[in-house]
């Protein structure tokens, strides 16, 4: 727990031992925004991130997104007294209006007088600084060696970004608070996603009709430049409504590529696969373009590439876009590699 500045009546506080070596547990109980987290005078070495163990790395500060879990090491070696433990928003997005408010808690040494100055946490990034949040992601490396997918059964590519749909609300005052009058809309392939009224692999397993579709689409219905356009909200902005999903045979190989959109704005954005790792095979900036990978190690619940041109692992998070309208190109094994008749459903938009 940290504490608005605000609030010094009642800071949260972790008593330290000197000369010995802490494990923190950090997670991002968060709703919207990302953020920064670090430690006075500390450094932070990351040894597990979402549930698998990493290679440690040592650095100033962490981002953590909504939901996202790291374990780091923090040894007391500094001299005795009291230190403040930082946290701090991270926003991509340009032209976003967030609350740039810094919340603190202590890291209190034995012996320091309980009415000691905290030394602040002047290593916390700016609030938009996408190099710090770059630096760490590719710093993190896997324990475990996997084996990449070289034969791949199914293909998708799919954008994700922000809409403005047209707003036909008889209250436009309170309901239309979009760009130009419009309404918001996040999608992936133009598909904004309407929760069902039960669980869709319920309806799936149990042949429920009428709560989803199988019709979400594997790529873009139209592709154009994905970084700069179109950019005039809410004419040629909106998006399609549906609970649509993509089913894909037990067993595949599937390769995806998600491609983040400057619709209205980019923003970095937590990716998750509910029940699966991954392997990141590439990434980069701009629109994507065919590039070749190969060999590919474990991370957390992604398994993350040796680049052919390169021979350093790539960046791993659970995982984040760090940085403005980027790529990530990955490869799901969809049940461990065991040839299974029967169809698992990919969840479309869904995947969160």
């Amino acid at each position: 727990m940290l504490i608005y500045l605000s609030s010094f009546s009642d800071v949260y506080q972790i008593n330290v031992v000197p000369g010995k070596t802490y494990m923190l547990r950090l997670i991002g109980a968060l709703l919207h925004m990302e953020c920064f987290f670090s430690i006075a005078n500390h450094k932070l070495t990351i040894v597990e991130a979402d549930g698998e163990y990493t290679k440690p790395l040592t650095t100033d500060h962490v981002m953590l997104g909504p939901g996202q879990t790291l374990n780091v090491l923090v040894t007391t070696d500094q001299k005795i007294g009291r230190y403040s433990m930082a946290m701090g928003p991270y926003m991509s997005g340009q032209n976003v209006t967030i609350q740039n408010i810094t919340a603190i808690a202590y890291f209190q040494y034995l012996g320091a007088s309980p009415h000691s100055v905290a030394l602040p946490a002047s290593l916390l990034p700016r609030f938009d600084d996408n190099l710090a949040v770059k630096t760490v992601m590719d710093g993190l490396k896997s324990l475990e060696v996997g084996n990449v997918p070289k034969e791949i059964d199914t293909n998708l590519f799919f954008t994700i970004g922000f809409n403005v749909n047209k707003c036909n609300s008889k209250t436009p005052k309170q309901n239309c608070q979009g760009s130009n009058g419009g309404v918001m809309a996040a999608s992936m392939n133009n598909n904004s996603f309407i929760k069902p009224k039960i669980s869709l692999l319920q309806a799936y397993y149990d042949h429920i009709n009428g709560y989803f579709t199988e019709d979400f689409p594997g790529s873009p219905l139209k592709f154009y430049d994905f970084v700069n356009g179109p950019n005039s909200a809410p004419n040629d902005t909106g998006s399609t409504n549906g609970t649509r999903t993509k089913v894909i045979e037990y067993g595949s190989s599937v390769q995806l590529i998600l491609q983040d959109t400057g619709t209205v704005t980019t923003e970095n954005h937590p990716i998750h696969f509910h029940g699966y790792s991954f392997y990141v095979v590439g990434y980069g900036s701009g629109n994507y373009m065919l590039v070749q990978f190969c060999l590919c190690v474990k991370e957390n619940n992604i398994i993350i590439p040796v680049t052919a041109d390169s021979a350093e692992e790539n960046p791993v998070r659970e995982f984040d876009m760090p940085v403005i309208l980027i790529w990530f190109l990955l490869r799901v094994l969809t049940d461990d590699g065991a040839k299974k008749t029967e169809k698992g459903i990919g969840y479309g938009e869904e995947v969160s």
